[in-house]
């Protein structure tokens, strides 16, 4: 094991020096939390397919393909999907608004006031979301070290929290690029060949495996209807995808680098699935299905290649993880706090903003971390934050993007009732029950359209002011010339 922990160190002290390096790159509020609105279609589009492919995809992907087989796709798959809509119909827009955050897009678009209540409800979702990214360095670094659990967060965290802290965006956006190649390498250009060749090749895994297991509908329809909801409408308006979206230097970047990462995110659900129908051949009787990965991983790779791999989970965990913080940091400085002291600044580049940010991310890191040593449900954690997310914000961003009628009160509205419904019927049907987000939803969009039709519309001249950032006519200045990264 000398020769993989030698690669799993370099990797770790490799994702710190760009942290360093990121630090030097950000000089202003632009450049900390979206690298300076500048990146390319290639940066761009690696650095938006890691984000969205984290410890659940790859490990959890590879877990449903070893219960489910080849069906056990359709998870990431809505994911790549969600993407692939966010790209296509909405990134040109929402990238040219030239926000930080889902709620100045809100207030933008309502003209106000609607700004810190979807805050905390996207403080929640984001803060789940790293914590749960989090938690997977417990597994990863147990198959590794056989590490105590609670050591494994605070490694793996502080790392995280290291370079995120140092660099703001444009340090994840180099450690996520490394992310992006190092998975590619490890899970489709290595894991998935030789696991498909130890399990005898397609032939063998279907004459041992039952048909169902080659089913594309196997997990069954309410599972990927359910699947769609969640993921592929999370994609559409989460605020660490979002944020991503605020980080391209165009439309065209925007959308065409954000189709090629939906497109891979396609390929890597099905490599997923397949790694894991294979996991099930060789070793049908594991205790749990998330065991898969680690255990094909451990047992299956050559020295070297299996420490590559690793450190391709190492890096799906990671950039997931380091996307959120940023998100919870952007979200619970700008959305919560500064509005909650009376202090918006809206569009500054003033060098202060950055030490503020920094301070944010340093101080949600770290609650990132004891939340992640104190909870063991990582499944209903993550359930409770899309709900959350879905339930509750889906319908005011889409209704903003798409209806003009909506209002302030039909957003406020629907945020409430979104969000108390789901969580009073998490408490009445259970947190991994799927009528929760079905009604919550339901009852959001009713709320939005009746309260919006009973309330006037929304001033003309917020309207109007909402169409020229959309078309990009009122843009935030940048701070310096903009290079061209590729």
């Amino acid at each position: 094991m000398a020769v993989d922990y030698a690669v799993i160190v370099v990797y770790l002290a490799g994702m710190l020096a760009m942290g360093w390096w990121g630090m030097r790159r950000a000089k202003s509020k632009s450049d900390f939390l979206v690298a300076g609105r500048r990146l390319g279609p290639v940066m761009y589009s690696g650095t938006m397919a890691a984000i969205v492919l984290g410890g659940a995809s790859t490990i959890g992907g590879v877990g449903l393909g070893y219960q489910y087989g080849l069906s056990g796709a359709w998870m990431v798959f809505t994911i790549g999907l969600g993407l692939l809509a966010l790209s296509v119909f909405f990134s040109a827009r929402i990238a040219r608004l030239k926000v930080y955050t889902v709620s100045e897009m809100l207030d933008l678009r309502y003209g106000g006031r609607a700004g810190v209540i979807s805050g905390v409800v996207m403080w929640a979702y984001t803060l789940m979301l790293a914590v749960t990214s989090t938690i997977a360095y417990a597994t990863i670094f147990d198959v590794l070290f056989d590490m105590n659990r609670t050591l494994a967060i605070v490694l793996g965290g502080s790392i995280v929290v290291a370079y995120s802290t140092l660099g703001g965006m444009w340090s994840i956006t180099l450690t996520d690029m490394v992310q992006f190649v190092v998975k590619t390498v490890g899970v489709l250009l290595l894991l998935l060949p030789i696991a498909v060749v130890k399990a005898g090749g397609f032939s063998a895994m279907k004459a041992k495996l039952p048909t169902e297991y080659f089913d594309p509908l196997g997990i069954g329809g309410e599972t990927i209807f359910t699947y769609v909801l969640i993921y592929t409408f999370g994609m559409l308006i989460g605020q660490d995808i979002w944020q991503r979206v605020f980080t391209a230097r165009g439309d065209r970047t925007a959308k065409w680098g954000g189709t090629v990462a939906g497109t891979y995110c396609l390929v890597y659900a099905l490599a997923g699935a397949v790694i894991g129908t294979a996991a099930k051949v060789l070793y049908p009787k594991l205790p749990s299905a998330d065991t898969a990965f680690a255990t094909i991983v451990k047992d299956e790779l050559p020295v070297g290649v299996r420490g590559l791999v690793l450190a391709a989970a190492l890096a799906a965990v990671m950039s997931t993880s380091s996307g959120a913080l940023i998100a919870c940091a952007t979200v619970a400085n700008n959305d919560i706090w500064s509005r909650l002291r009376g202090a918006v600044k809206r569009d500054t580049e003033d060098h202060d903003e950055v030490k503020g940010n920094r301070l944010f991310i340093l101080v949600m890191g770290i609650a990132v971390i004891c939340t992640a040593i104190v909870l063991n449900n990582v499944v209903e954690a993550l359930t409770v934050a899309y709900n959350l997310l879905v339930g509750g914000l889906l319908v005011p961003i889409l209704g903003g993007l798409l209806w003009k009628r909506g209002t302030v009160h039909g957003a406020l509205a629907s945020v409430v009732v979104g969000g108390v419904a789901v969580i009073g019927l998490m408490a009445t049907y259970g947190i991994l029950a799927n009528e929760p987000v079905y009604y919550g939803l339901l009852l959001s969009l009713a709320a939005y359209v009746i309260v919006s039709l009973a309330t006037p519309a929304t001033d003309a001249a917020v309207l109007a002011a909402w169409r020229e950032r959309l078309a990009g006519r009122d843009a935030e200045p940048l701070s310096e010339p903009v290079p061209v990264h590729q």
